[in-house]
């Protein structure tokens, strides 16, 4: 996720992302940091200006990285259909693969902690607008009913992190099948059904 940075910013948002999740916001402090990274406070200051800068900085290369991850599944589909499918598979895909970046995405992507323009500079550069833009197109073809796509994107991103969250704490495991399956009822879910279009 932090390939882009340099060793020393890649050690300090990976021990930032490490720390926050297990002692929460709050208790991350830039000793900490420092300690665990072994990169030197005065380094940190060097590429960060605050505790804060560090958090939001982190919030966006796992958004950004999240983002190109799931748009190049959407750009392998060829019918809207397919593009669901490889779309919201490669979203469950990170939440197994990268489950910190995960868990800190849920619990602070609405915080205020993160700023206003971080949230609005990301939101273009992740997968919600892409995503959206296939729900609007769904919408156009008469494959879907006539809904406000970004609420119908958050419905069934709703439904996948509690998925993951419960993969992830041992309740059940998400095998291939049961993500297609969810998958599946989710396009069903929103599918038009009094149409004789066929699914493109």
């Amino acid at each position: 996720m932090f390939d882009k940075y340099n060793k020393a910013q890649r050690a300090v948002l990976e021990t930032t992302l490490n720390i926050i999740i297990r002692k929460e916001l709050q208790a991350t402090s830039m000793s900490l940091i420092a300690k665990e990274s072994g990169v030197s406070t005065g380094s940190i200051y060097h590429y960060f200006q605050s505790k804060e800068d560090i958090v939001n900085e982190l919030y966006r290369a796992i958004v950004t990285f999240n983002g190109e991850y799931v748009r190049e599944g959407l750009l392998q589909g060829r019918t809207i259909r397919e593009k669901f499918q490889l779309g919201w598979s490669r979203v469950i895909d990170l939440g197994k693969k990268y489950p910190q970046g995960f868990q800190f995405i849920e619990q602070y992507s609405f915080s205020p902690y993160i700023y206003e323009a971080v949230k609005l500079e990301v939101y273009t550069g992740g997968w919600c607008g892409p995503m959206n833009h296939l729900y609007e197109e769904a919408i156009q073809q008469k494959l879907f009913i006539p809904l406000n796509p970004k609420m119908m994107v958050q419905m069934h991103y709703g439904t996948f992190v509690y998925m993951l969250k419960a993969h992830l704490h041992g309740i059940f495991e998400l095998t291939s099948e049961s993500i297609n399956e969810a998958i599946s009822s989710c396009w069903n879910a929103v599918r038009l059904m009094d149409t004789d279009v066929m699914e493109r």
